[in-house]
This record gives structure tokens, sequence and C-alpha cells, in this order.
């Protein structure tokens, strides 16, 4: 018998008798299997939609890494500009990408469910400031990592590029150093200046 007949007979049934006779528990039962099955279909049907959009969503600690390390060192080229670049990319690919790499992997590991939602972002056309690039949570817009490169100076050492980072657990107050590439004697070009 089809549902909705064996429905309409019920309500009859309970209308004629005005709830004087109640259903039969063969009835009842049936009807709560029949609701547990369509439940269940839509329970299933949805955590199979949730987990869709939950690896659609998920990233990889390695790929999240290896986005953000493609990222950062377009980011960081586009900083120097190709008047610097030329001169220190060698020792910055070395020296300075690793440590970057090292800092990036800790916030990773403290970001670890969310890190689908931290973003990098791009170098300012101004670039006068040390800013090269941050990392931030985009549901929030707030800085979790900054990382910077400021012209250094010492008394008759000529000039250096001091590469550093901060972090948003000590309110970006401490310079975390990643190390520093010599220039020269003479003043470096401004950021992003072109040959």
């Amino acid at each position: 018998m089809a549902i909705w007949l064996k429905k309409s007979f019920f309500v009859l049934i309970s209308i004629l008798t005005f709830g004087l006779v109640s259903p039969s528990q063969a009835f009842l039962n049936e009807q709560g299997q029949a609701l547990a099955k369509d439940s269940s279909k839509a329970s299933s049907v949805e955590r199979a939609e949730e987990e869709v959009l939950r690896e659609e969503t998920e990233l990889s600690k390695e790929d999240f890494l290896e986005n953000m390390m493609t990222q950062a060192e377009e980011q960081a080229y586009v900083k120097f500009g190709t008047k610097i670049k030329p001169a220190i990319e060698d020792e910055f690919r070395s020296v300075i990408l690793p440590k970057m790499q090292d800092a990036i992997e800790q916030t990773a590991i403290q970001y670890e469910e969310d890190l689908s939602f931290l973003v990098i972002s791009e170098v300012p056309q101004y670039a006068r400031t040390e800013k090269i690039f941050h990392i931030y949570d985009k549901r929030t817009g707030k800085d979790v990592i900054r990382f910077h490169v400021r012209k250094d100076h010492p008394p008759k050492e000529g000039y250096y590029f001091n590469f550093h980072y901060h972090t948003v657990h000590d309110d970006f107050q401490t310079h975390h150093n990643l190390g520093s590439i010599y220039w020269d004697k003479n003043t470096p070009p401004q950021w992003m200046s072109v040959s």
C-alpha cells in the first residue's frame, strides 16, 4: 500500500472514531522505520556534503607551505626590484628563505585547523617601508606574522639588508632575526627600483 494511502486511512479512522480506537502497533512501527530510513538518508547526504566542503576548504600543511613559500619568494623579488634582486638573490635564497620557511612552518603548526584562511599580502605599491609581506587571517583581516627587511648602515661598514619578522603572539613587538645580507659601501637603490 502506498504511504499516502496508509496515512489517509489512518486520518479517516481517527476522524470516524474520534480517538476512541488507537492505531495498531504494527502500523506505528512501520511509520517509525520509514521515518528513520528517510532521516538516515538525509543525514548521510548531509555528512557527504560536509565532507566535500571540508576537503575543498582544508589545505594540507605541505600544500600550504609550498604555496606560501612560492608566494613569499615572489613577493620578496617584487620588493627588491630589478636593481637589488640580482645582487642578493642567491644569498637570499640560500640563507633567508629557509629561515622564512621555518617561521611559516611554526605558524602553520599553531593554525593547523585554519590554514585555508591564512593568506599572504602583496607588496604595497609605495613599498618604501620595511614590509615585504604579511600573512593574515582572511576571516578577520588581522595579521598573524609580518616579514620585513630594513636597510642598516653601521658606521664604517657599508649597507646591510636586515631580514626579520614579527608575530601576533607578542603584539608584533619583538624582532625575530632571519639574517642580514651585505650590500655595498654605496647607498642601495630604492625598493622596487628597475634597471
